[in-house]
């Protein structure tokens, strides 16, 4: 028995070990943005298994350059020089041997990359990368590097050798890497603005801007080779394509050329403006970044103990809390033994998964154990982070259930008669328009309306020709595949993805031609390969979440076909299966070799390497880009699923709310809002024991995640969750989306609303495309069609 009772304790004690390392995780120092910092968004580019290379390229470099400087380094020539010089790279571009023109290429790169052989520290590197690229684009290195790449990708010869190749390598797409590697460092480095820029710099940014929006020699934008390059390389017709870097330029490309997040809420503003609609409640990013994040999970043994220590209690009946008055009692503290004995029990039948304690603000604090130290009490701020926001149809709902109890009948869409209705309804009809919000969406559907109803009176659309427009434009007839295709790639660069036959190989541009034989080489080819995915992982989420923002505010109906492709093509169960791992691992994973990175590994002496320190990784708390990635894969879902009653079913169906919940232990105030957001939109049907169990998600829920007045999300007696309309509510959405393409992007040329010209003179006058051997048989043809056809001249009196 003493045996068993020592071993209990044992495990007691391994196990609250464990949770204790969950329970004091701190509060994750992340400030989420567009990007990581310039030099860790330029280290992404290469593979630990490129790094070989940067010696090749300065070597290719020096033997065009040494003879021409004389001795001098590139940093001491001045810009006229430096020009020369690059016109010289240039021109060897356009030779005949594939050799010399990569050699060449080669030099342009290391130039790109910074001359780090005349540099002295990781400074000097990244400034005369950015140097170097603003001349290099001037002297139209980008055109040149643009029409190679187009050869490259319909080079019939290296899609078919990579084909018959058992295992692709680093070398199966050398060429393509290098011309990747030119065309991203020359966006990165001009996308990212600094006050020091001098003004041929700034002008320089928005004429590469406008080059990559609104192509001036095709009819395509730069962004769509890329997705052609995406698909090619998930149909198999082109598995040499080095996809990690194809995805970073296209996620950088799309950022040049749309704008960030901040830009994208400065055109939301003016925007609404323009519609002449109400400013925003608030900013929502600023918003985010102020608030706090919740408390992590806590340890089921650690509230069994409480619960021993504290003895049995009668167990009083539930109690109702006070509405939503509670956040602004003067006394928080009035029902704490109450909220005490509500959740005891449910939190330690709930297991370590059980429930979250996410009262970021202690709004109702448990009793205090005695061996836990005293917690502060906070003072609660003024009111909710977020304004509360009233929809037209919440008014209608209202109005109309209001109308059918007291006067036996409703009035339809009228919001505006009052007669007959109690005085309170009155005053709760008068407090949710003050709180009613018009979106800019609402406004666009309204407009696509009237034009479907009235498009004789209403004439043409001026539609805008802003660099979104001429992205869906070019994207619109193949976008399922490409939406398919970044789901593919996505699925197969997951953590929570088995390996299988039928997957594509996304390791092509990591994996040596010789594999690893040492212990040590495999540990680093591991970590490569690790990187590597969750590189693709950041690119795919972050080019998505770009999309949807920028398409939702360009047109509405442009966001709903882009998501329900993505729905289609399921994945919203594939953003689940990934956050179906141990994300508090992911987020803190060291799969990075820091003294490996660029710029480092260029101006210092490489140290040692040895399975100890691959094992220790870096010192950083977290990892910035599987953070960002987990952010905006919850704003993605949170995005497909916002206000669409079916796909809310699918998270329900697919039993994300477990899921969901275990990703509440990352303590990041932006990461628990999304999550939270997504538990509230489903919590309606959860069912009772559900929301029973989890009341203090409910109240994280309340305090994190903005108000709907008239919401019913918390008990489920919402009107809208009927399932027999969820079929029909795609269908209906879907009919909109191809009307409004239809009408926008499919215009014949012989529509029936085309202006008939009347005149005789000008119809006579008009110039006919002829076929060429139409004056050879003319004159039978006249005598076919005009002199052998009767004239019956009692059937044109008829008609007169």
């Amino acid at each position: 028995m003493e045996a068993m009772d020592f071993r209990r304790e044992e495990l007691r004690s391994a196990h609250g070990a464990v949770c204790r390392g969950s329970v004091d995780f701190p509060t994750v120092e992340f400030e989420y943005g567009d990007t990581d910092s310039r030099g860790a968004e330029l280290a992404e580019l290469y593979s630990y298994t490129e790094e070989p290379e940067l010696s090749t390229n300065r070597r290719c470099f020096e033997e065009e350059f040494c003879p021409q400087a004389r001795g001098r380094q590139w940093p001491q020539l001045d810009t006229a020089q430096q020009k020369a010089h690059i016109l010289r790279l240039l021109e060897g571009l356009e030779v005949v041997s594939r050799e010399r023109r990569l050699r060449a290429a080669r030099a342009i790169l290391y130039l790109a990359q910074g001359v780090f052989g005349d540099c002295e520290s990781e400074g000097d590197v990244l400034h005369w990368s950015r140097h170097n690229s603003f001349l290099l684009y001037q002297l139209g290195t980008f055109s040149a590097f643009l029409e190679l790449l187009s050869m490259e990708i319909d080079n019939s010869q290296a899609c078919s050798s990579a084909l018959r190749k058992p295992a692709i390598s680093l070398a199966d797409s050398t060429e393509l890497r290098v011309l990747l590697s030119v065309m991203y460092l020359l966006v990165e480095n001009i996308r990212v603005e600094l006050e020091t820029d001098p003004p041929e710099w700034k002008s320089c940014r928005e004429t590469f801007r406008t080059e990559l929006s609104f192509p001036v020699r095709s009819d395509e934008p730069f962004a769509l080779l890329l997705f052609t390059m995406v698909t090619k390389f998930c149909s198999g017709h082109a598995p040499h394509f080095p996809m990690k870097k194809v995805l970073l330029l296209l996620w950088k490309v799309l950022l040049f050329t749309l704008g960030g997040f901040e830009a994208l809420q400065t055109m939301k503003v003016r925007r609404r403006e323009e519609l002449g609609l109400p400013p925003l409640p608030e900013d929502s990013i600023q918003v985010m970044r102020s608030m706090r994040a919740a408390s992590p999970p806590t340890c089921s043994i650690e509230l069994a103990e409480q619960q021993q220590k504290r003895g049995h209690r009668s167990r009083r009946p539930l109690m109702k809390q006070d509405s939503l008055d509670i956040y602004n009692e003067r006394d928080p503290f009035k029902n704490d033994e109450a909220g005490v004995d509500e959740e005891e029990g449910d939190e330690v039948d709930g297991g370590i998964e059980g429930e979250l304690d996410l009262m970021e603000r202690d709004a109702l604090l448990p009793t205090i154990p005695a061996q836990r130290p005293p917690i502060e009490r906070v003072l609660f701020p003024k009111g909710l982070p977020w304004a509360p926001k009233v929809r037209q149809k919440d008014i209608e709902h209202f109005l109309e259930a209001s109308r059918n109890k007291f006067i036996g009948f409703t009035l339809g869409q009228d919001t505006e008669t009052l007669i007959g209705l109690p005085r309170p309804i009155h005053e709760s009809v008068k407090t949710l328009k003050q709180h009613k919000y018009i979106s800019i969406s609402d406004v666009q559907i309204k407009n696509e309306e009237e034009l479907e109803k009235c498009p004789m009176s209403l004439g043409e659309e001026e539609v805008q020709e802003t660099p979104c427009e001429v992205l869906y434009r070019a994207i619109l007839y193949n976008l399922p595949q490409y939406m398919i295709a970044l789901l593919k790639i996505l699925l197969a660069a997951a953590p929570t993805s088995k390996a299988k036959t039928d997957s594509i190989n996304i390791l092509a541009d990591v994996l040596p031609e010789e594999m690893p034989i040492t212990v040590l080489q495999s540990m680093k080819l591991g970590i490569d390969v690790n990187r590597h995915k969750e590189i693709i992982v950041k690119s795919i989420s972050a080019l998505l979440l770009l999309l949807l923002k920028h398409f939702k505010l360009n047109h509405i109906y442009q966001f709903e076909y882009v998501s329900q492709h993505l729905v289609f093509a399921n994945c919203i169960p594939l953003i689940l299966k990934f956050f179906n791992q141990n994300i508090m691992s992911y987020i803190t994973a060291k799969n990075s070799i820091s003294v490996l990175d660029y710029p480092h590994c260029t101006v210092h002496d490489l140290p040692e390497l040895t399975a100890e320190s691959l094992e220790a990784g870096d010192n950083n708390q977290f990892c910035w880009r599987n953070l960002f990635s987990c952010i905006n894969l919850l704003r993605i879902l949170n995005k497909l699923t916002k206000w669409k009653h079916s796909r809310t079913m699918m998270l329900v169906v697919f039993k994300s709310a477990p899921i969901l919940k275990r990703a509440l232990k990352v303590k990041q105030a932006m990461m628990q809002l999304y999550v939270l957001k997504l538990l509230k939109i489903q919590t309606k049907y959860l069912g009772r024991q559900w929301r029973k169990s989890n009341m203090k998600t409910m109240s994280a829920i309340y305090q994190k995640v903005r108000h709907r007045m008239n919401d019913d999300w918390a008990y489920g007696n919402d009107i809208d969750a009927r399932p027999w309309d969820f079929q029909a509510e795609e269908c209906t959405l879907r009919a909109s989306i191809e009307a409004f393409n239809s009408r926008r992007y499919d215009k014949p040329q012989d529509s029936e609303f085309a202006p008939v010209d009347n005149c005789l003179q000008s119809v006579l006058g008009q110039r006919l495309e002829l076929p060429e051997d139409f004056h050879y048989s003319y004159e039978l043809w006249l005598e076919r069609e005009v002199f052998s056809q009767p004239i019956r001249w009692e059937e044109l009196l008829r008609y007169q």
